[in-house]
């Protein structure tokens, strides 16, 4: 299809409609951050989608995830709760006019990680809290800030009176941090586009993003109470030997003869980050079991198959280089992110169109960056043959304490978004 040549509307204009906006986005923001959408207690914050893409006219479409439809996709990733009650929230726009544009997707997460100790928050973190140009509270740049800049972006054109003259999708999904699956089953139900942007944060273009795994790791030792210890043999200990034993991985993986292309001049591209340990059953008992929950990042074009392997590969030879491991088990298991990365083409026509639409706002280029997490991009680009990338509003302390996001930043991608819709999509002009 051609690119649409129609577009009636100015940056300024544009601009101005979403300057407009100002006090509503920041209401909107403030609200879905005060619903905690942690892990399994999403639907409030989708509540509130529901009725945001309802305003905006569009036709949603509400459904739980079918783990029966994308267990054997090669994208899923093992499940940690059920499905039930915990719905994607998808906004569809059909265009009333003529269809003489680029359909699109515009997606985002609503969930959310943990806060950590909530009293190490300068305030508590689900009570948004505004200072200045930033906007603090869990989940304020990961990433509700770049739903609010989806939705506001189509908002705004239609109180210029237009609508997008192609398809669009506006997709608010469940479990991103911790298998994409949400996003996936999108994929899954039919949700196709001629490109696809997810604003998570940054306000740069996402150009790579690591493979991530997630691993658990049970070891089983030899318990005997505490007075005589030195004859036992403690899981948390050698659960400790084999940590340290990925992190010889992590070290190798790092090196820079090894390096992916795209992280050649990263500081430290690889992470294998001990996320969870628990271990022991009594204070004055060597421990029997010990628990170890890992997040291993690694580079494009390896697959978790591949990973896997080494990984226990590695991990075994561990385990035999023990002078005591014929007294002691361990087993490994995967939950959560199998996640495959990949590398953005940033010639291809939606990158170069959102590069220039971000320049014509903010007056300056948008950052490449190679992001060393993953992101649900990789449904689109692996297995929806949808080009797509990131780019969102710029933040600080995701996964931290004092997570914030810049207000001014979320209304300048709110406008990028904005004059993105219309140059690709082109518009059509409403009723009066």
């Amino acid at each position: 299809m051609d690119t649409p040549t129609l577009n009636p509307l100015t940056e300024s204009q544009i601009v101005d409609a979403v300057t407009a906006q100002h006090d509503e986005a920041v209401a909107l923001l403030s609200e879905l951050v005060s619903h905690p959408s942690l892990l399994g207690d999403e639907a409030g914050a989708q509540t509130v989608m529901r009725r945001e893409f309802e305003r905006n006219g569009l036709r949603v479409h509400e459904f739980a995830i079918d783990e029966d439809k994308i267990r054997h996709h090669p994208g899923y990733s093992p499940s940690i709760l059920p499905y039930e009650g915990r719905h994607n929230v998808v906004g569809v726009h059909q265009p009333a006019g003529p269809v003489r544009g680029r359909s699109l997707i515009l997606n985002g997460h609503i969930d959310v990680v943990p806060v950590g100790t909530a009293r190490m928050w300068t305030s508590p973190p689900f009570e948004p809290r505004i200072e200045g140009d930033k906007l603090y509270g869990r989940g304020a740049a990961d990433m509700k800030a770049g739903i609010v800049a989806y939705t506001l972006a189509f908002r705004a054109l239609q109180r210029l009176g237009y609508e997008p003259a192609a398809p669009m999708y506006l997709q608010s999904v469940v479990e991103e941090e911790c298998t994409g699956n949400g996003a996936l089953a999108c994929l899954v139900e039919g949700y196709t586009a001629d490109a696809a942007i997810i604003p998570e944060p940054g306000e740069g273009v996402m150009s790579a993003q690591m493979g991530v795994m997630w691993l658990t790791i049970d070891v089983y030792g030899v318990p005997v109470h505490a007075s005589v210890a030195h004859t036992g043999i403690a899981a948390i200990a050698f659960a400790n030997h084999l940590v340290e034993a990925l992190r010889e991985l992590e070290r190798d993986w790092n090196r820079p003869a090894l390096r992916h292309a795209c992280y050649a001049g990263h500081e430290h591209p690889i992470n294998f980050n001990l996320g969870r340990i628990a271990g022991g059953e009594w204070t004055s008992s060597v421990p029997t079991h010990c628990r170890v929950d890992m997040r291993l990042g690694f580079y494009p074009g390896r697959t978790p198959a591949e990973v896997r392997e080494q990984v226990e590969a590695h991990l075994k030879a561990a385990y035999d280089a023990h002078p005591q491991h014929a007294s002691l088990r361990y087993e490994v298991s995967y939950q959560g992110f199998q996640a495959q990365g990949l590398v953005v083409d940033t010639q291809q026509p939606v990158i170069q169109q959102l590069l220039q639409c971000h320049h014509d706002i903010a007056g300056a280029a948008a950052p490449l960056f190679a992001s060393t997490a993953t992101t649900d991009v990789r449904f689109f680009h692996l297995y929806g043959n949808i080009p797509s990338t990131c780019y969102g509003p710029q933040g600080a302390d995701i996964h931290g304490l004092d997570e914030w996001v810049s207000i001014s930043s979320l209304q300048r991608v709110t406008a990028v978004l904005a004059l993105f819709i219309a140059r690709w999509c082109g518009l059509n002009r409403l009723p009066a």
